[in-house]
């Protein structure tokens, strides 16, 4: 018996990345998903492999009436809607805050904030009437702590832990849960192009990204976005039905502070600075 049967969702940027997992992951528990997302090649050949729990519908989240419509898909295909997986996003405009250009601030905005205002929005309208429902949206450690994204990525970010919190206070009065993940660096093809790595060659970025960031967090491995799908199940199910407002961190201990080999090898110099310990000494 899983976790997800009898009911339905919406991922928006399901296509791939952190929503393909979590729409394998989902329609392994039970679930029959809607993938939402602007990769037609990826997002028809995902629901193909899902087979008849899963469907695909070309899905511009900047655009409230192609968000509305996922939704509405999402009940006539499936009778009902249980869960929104906010998710769809991209790095956006980056560089010196001198050097952005405001066109390129609205359209990072109008995906990494908007998106995630009118899947909250929309999916508000059919859960506040069935009182009952999960809604997830995907922000990020760049929200919580300056330093791991581009300024109007960061922001953007921020705004959706903020709006998260709001709308929950209002939601639950009607039985309805949203919460928030903010994923550390993960290795998909989203953070592949953030840190440089040709979109061309997606699947060699990733790999490359994999490695690269085995050792950038205390856990000693690189985050996966299976590692996200699994916190994201847990926000949809009833194990988390108490659980409202709540920006929940999957980042390997990223944001919780220095690793502990790093803090004792500044302890170390601070020793040697102050004359405590002799310079010869190697003692750990």
């Amino acid at each position: 018996m899983g976790k997800l049967d009898g009911r339905s969702a919406v991922i928006t940027g399901g296509a791939s990345g952190i929503g393909a997992a979590t729409a394998r992951l989902f329609v392994r528990e039970g679930c029959k998903v809607l993938i939402a997302d602007i990769q037609d090649d990826k997002g028809q050949a995902l629901a193909k492999e899902l087979g008849a729990r899963s469907v695909y519908l070309r899905t511009d989240v900047s655009h409230e009436a192609a968000v509305k419509a996922a939704l509405e898909a999402a009940v006539m295909n499936f009778g009902r809607l249980d869960c929104v997986f906010n998710n769809a996003g991209f790095a956006g405009v980056a560089g010196p805050i001198a050097n952005i250009s405001l066109e390129d601030y609205e359209r990072t905005m109008a995906v990494l904030l908007r998106g995630v205002f009118l899947g909250v929005k929309h999916a508000a309208e059919l859960m506040h009437r069935q009182r009952s429902g999960s809604v997830i949206n995907t922000a990020s450690v760049a929200g919580l702590q300056a330093g791991y994204g581009p300024h109007i990525y960061s922001a953007a970010k921020a705004a959706v832990i903020q709006l998260t919190r709001s709308v929950a206070m209002e939601m639950a009065e009607s039985g309805v849960r949203v919460n928030c993940i903010c994923p550390g660096p993960v290795a998909t093809p989203i953070f592949a192009g953030a840190a440089g790595l040709p979109a061309e060659a997606a699947d060699e970025a990733v790999e490359t990204l994999r490695r690269a960031l085995a050792n950038y967090q205390p856990i000693r491995r690189p985050g996966l976005p299976e590692d996200v799908a699994q916190a994201a199940l847990w926000l949809a199910s009833d194990d988390s039905s108490f659980v409202t407002g709540q920006a929940l961190t999957i980042d390997g201990g990223l944001t919780a502070g220095q690793p502990w080999s790093l803090t004792q090898k500044h302890s170390r110099l601070l020793r040697l600075a102050l004359g405590a310990e002799p310079e010869g000494d190697t003692k750990p």
